[in-house]
């Protein structure tokens, strides 16, 4: 599991556990919230022979980690203090840093650093179990923003 980030908040985890558990394709990848609060969020899922993009290495395919760090960048944004009540992707810049290893857990972490009325603005990574060789991608991210009315 990954390790308790400050700013966690039991309601704003159940919430984005919530949020995720309302899309099929988050379902079909097993994607997890392991935490989140104050605009932040740790996602994970699991390996998968059905992930993998490439069977002769086993290694999962970037396709899947890239959902996996979009939906933990829109969550961040539903964590944030500022309260979004929806969110959507408008734009997500994704580097791969290295292969992730065969057969393991792939850990997002996704923050939202900055809100204006309308757009905000997220950076993530993803990890697989070998940490020590860094991460496996970077994201920025922009998401758009509604709030209540009034807000």
């Amino acid at each position: 599991m990954a390790p308790q980030m400050s700013g966690h908040d039991d309601r704003a985890t159940e919430a984005a556990r919530q949020f995720i558990a309302a899309l099929p394709h988050c379902r079909a990848l097993g994607m997890e919230v392991e935490a989140a609060g104050g605009g932040s969020v740790t996602m994970s899922m699991p390996w998968s022979e059905a992930l993998v993009g490439d069977p002769r290495t086993g290694v999962i395919h970037g396709g899947a980690i890239s959902a996996l760090m979009d939906t933990c960048g829109g969550a961040a944004v539903m964590s944030h203090p500022t309260g979004a009540l929806t969110t959507a992707t408008m734009d997500l810049r994704i580097d791969y840093m290295r292969a992730a290893e065969p057969r393991q857990r792939i850990t997002a972490r996704a923050i939202c650093h900055h809100v204006t009325r309308s757009v905000a603005f997220v950076r993530a990574e993803a990890c697989d179990e070998a940490s020590d060789k860094g991460p496996v991608a970077v994201a920025n991210g922009a998401f758009t923003l509604e709030r209540a009315s009034g807000e």
